[in-house]
């Protein structure tokens, strides 16, 4: 048994090396991704386009109003006259975030009253626009606090009650600065090693059937379970490949550290590779050509990416769709990866996250092999 499956593992290896676009595929794509998606996926926002319309026209509002532009989290692309052009540049979609301060600003600020200060925000996209509010809030509290003290300090004048306060004392674990980059680039990771372990493997039967080759092998006397075990473990191995390729570009270039065990992380991608190249092989023999596999790569790889959670929060998804999570592969991969990466857990943590993974690939393995040798039949 195990000499047929190498005689296999050896076919396949000997067609990659002959396959120069093939080792191009495995080695310059994922690169390229890896760099693009890092820069590209972030939950932080820079330079939103904002239009700023001053009717106070005194020092605290200019002031206030420099405050955003000096923030590195607005641009403002135009000074406004009147609440029409502010219509007009949110109408066009030039500007994003429009900030009115309405006469009257600095007098009540210096009375110790309520300032408002006017927002419009475009919230075509809500993300965009939570996030432009976020900062505009927090610039807004940063610029009141002085004046705040002020009257604290007059209205309490020769009093010597001690001031009541909270402080806030902020203590972010596993991620000091907050750095998006340190959430989405061991996601990515995880992302593209489904992405590409899923096409290479339901390319695999496929192409066997359409050169013609498929009938060949199986007059030998290769049994059908073999025969999926060998197309697996070469796959198996490029994938534990570019997941070295993929994590070292990511941790070296975007500099995300690593402080869990390297073991706890092999066993978690050869659970997931299992998983991942399993589901290519069933999607390879329930296709008959490679458009077809193509197609339902498509109609497969973006539903698994969609509810893994990498982006999108799985607690946020209607319940039907939360319970659609459970089978995904994708979904406890980046569990398993984000904190091995930046929390240095160890299986006492995630043990679910591994026998989910374990029952999921060896379930799809056995799929494959059912449906592989009905397909024979």
């Amino acid at each position: 048994m195990f000499k047929r499956i190498i005689q296999i593992l050896i076919k396949e290896l000997i067609e990659l090396r002959r396959d120069k676009w093939a080792r191009f595929r495995l080695v310059i794509p994922p690169i390229i991704q890896i760099l693009v998606f890092g820069y590209a996926a972030t939950f932080e926002v820079f330079g939103v386009s904002t239009v700023v319309l001053d009717l106070d026209h005194t020092q605290e509002s200019r002031e206030l109003l420099s405050r955003f532009s000096d923030s590195g989290r607005f641009q403002v692309v135009r000074i406004a006259h009147n609440i029409q052009e502010i219509d007009d540049e949110i109408d066009r979609a030039d500007a994003v975030v429009a900030i009115v301060v309405h006469p009257g600003f600095a007098e009540l600020l210096r009375k110790g009253q309520t300032a408002p200060l006017q927002v419009i925000v475009d919230g075509t996209n809500s993300n965009t626009a939570l996030i432009a509010l976020g900062y505009v809030n927090q610039i807004a509290a940063t610029f009141s606090q002085p004046f705040a003290a002020d009257l604290l300090q007059r209205t309490r004048a020769g009093s010597t009650e001690r001031l009541v306060q909270v402080s806030l004392e902020q203590r972010p674990w596993y991620n000091p600065d907050f750095n998006s980059r340190w959430f989405f680039v061991p996601g990515l990771i995880g992302t593209l090693v489904l992405t590409m372990t899923v096409n290479l493997t339901s390319f695999a039967i496929v192409r066997e059937r359409e050169v013609g080759t498929l009938e060949q092998i199986m007059v030998t006397p290769i049994r059908p379970v073999e025969f999926i075990l060998g197309k697996t473990l070469p796959f198996f191995l490029i994938g534990l490949g570019e997941v070295v390729l993929v994590a070292g570009v990511g941790t070296q270039w975007f500099g995300v550290p690593f402080v869990g065990n390297p073991l706890i992380l092999l066993l978690g991608t050869s659970l997931f590779l299992l998983s991942t190249l399993a589901l290519g092989l069933l999607i390879s023999t329930l296709c008959s050509t490679q458009q077809q596999a193509f197609a339902t790569n498509f109609f497969v790889v973006n539903p698994l990416f969609i509810l893994s959670g990498f982006s999108f929060p799985v607690a946020s998804m209607p319940v039907v769709l939360q319970w659609l999570t459970y089978v995904n592969p994708l979904r406890y991969y980046l569990v398993i990866i984000r904190a091995t990466f930046l929390k240095g857990v160890g299986l006492a943590v995630l043990w679910p996250d591994m026998i989910a993974l374990g029952v999921l690939g060896f379930g799809l393995l056995v799929a494959s092999v059912l449906r592989f040798r009905k397909s024979l039949d």
